[in-house]
């Protein structure tokens, strides 16, 4: 096996992982919902109260 297949495989089977890209994805990931649930939130609620209030015939 040469240096370079040795060295691919090595990377291949390493599981230490990219914590620092992670916890970036998590932190954007929440960040995202944060906006995306203050900009939705109240048409979202107004979507639901008219569809109870349907549904109930109040």
């Amino acid at each position: 096996m040469t240096l370079s297949t040795r060295r691919a495989i090595d990377r291949w089977n390493d599981e230490t992982g990219d914590v620092p890209g992670w916890v970036l994805i998590t932190l954007m990931t929440a960040g995202l919902v944060i906006i995306i649930w203050g900009l939705a939130g109240p048409a979202l609620s107004g979507v639901f109260q008219q569809a109870i209030a349907r549904v109930s015939g109040i």
